[in-house]
């Protein structure tokens, strides 16, 4: 499996490239960066480091990976991206390294990022997710894995998109999607659970119904988020799926969206 590179690619001679990656026309690969094998990068396509992309990844055309933080702290230290495998990047995708000396922005496998998406400084993105086109997260936001951020959705620095969520597309979220749910509007509220969702990526009855009743409680009765946490944690047996929606409510810092 050889490598391509085309001639008019502009690459570092720290960089590192796995068998059987290909660099198309005018891209650019800079100081420290790792090419896992079997990467495709379609044209005019940039790689700043220090970064470490794994194997099978594809980047269109105008991607900018790796490029330094935008955020006016930053003073020039070395900061970091990892990427996982098997992403696919499409047009004009943004994603920024981290701003404090060390800490990095990391990304996991398996998501389809579509065009003009972003990835702000020191965030955390699980895998197999989706960021539909415009779909914007802000630094130090968390996206669990199997989340599903709808086209022109903004999320606010330091906010947690849930496993399993949806967010609507156009929404504004300032506070934590919890793990899911469908989250929609300006600003956003819970609509309600992603039924569908986790019905396609074979969660049982039992577990359906069960977050169907936890949704219930949250979200349809009269009760405030201590109250509900409080009857949720009463319920005995609890599937496994309810004890990771209550992991995250009580863990979370900006609040969750009602």
């Amino acid at each position: 499996m050889s490598t391509k590179i085309h001639p008019t690619a502009v690459i570092d001679p720290s960089v590192e490239i796995g068998e059987g990656c290909e660099i198309g026309p005018y891209s650019v690969l800079g100081p420290g960066v790792l090419l896992g094998p079997g990467c495709l990068l379609q044209n005019h396509v940039t790689i700043m480091g220090p970064t470490r992309v794994g194997g099978g990844n594809r980047f269109f055309s105008f991607c900018s990976i790796g490029q330094q933080t935008q955020d006016l702290k930053y003073a020039g230290e070395p900061t970091y991206l990892e990427v996982g495998s098997d992403n696919t990047f499409r047009e004009f995708v943004t994603v920024n390294r981290g701003t404090a000396p060390g800490s990095k922005t990391v990304v996991g496998s398996g998501g389809n990022f579509l065009a003009y998406s972003h990835i702000a400084h020191d965030c955390t993105v699980g895998d197999s997710v989706i960021f539909s086109n415009n779909g914007t997260i802000a630094g130090h936001v968390q996206v669990g894995d199997h989340a599903v951020i709808g086209g022109l959705t903004a999320v606010h620095q330091f906010c947690r998109i849930g496993e399993y969520a949806i967010t609507g597309g156009c929404s504004k979220i300032v506070q934590d999607v919890p793990p899911f749910m469908i989250a929609d509007g300006n600003p956003a509220e819970i609509r309600a659970l992603n039924k569908v969702g986790l019905e396609r990526h074979g969660f049982g009855l039992e577990a359906v119904k069960e977050l169907k009743e936890a949704y219930r409680i949250l979200y349809r009765s009269e009760l405030n988020l201590q109250q509900a946490v409080e009857r949720l944690q009463a319920l005995e047996p609890r599937a496994a799926e309810v004890d990771r929606l209550l992991v995250f409510l009580t863990s979370s810092q900006r609040g969750v969206i009602r």
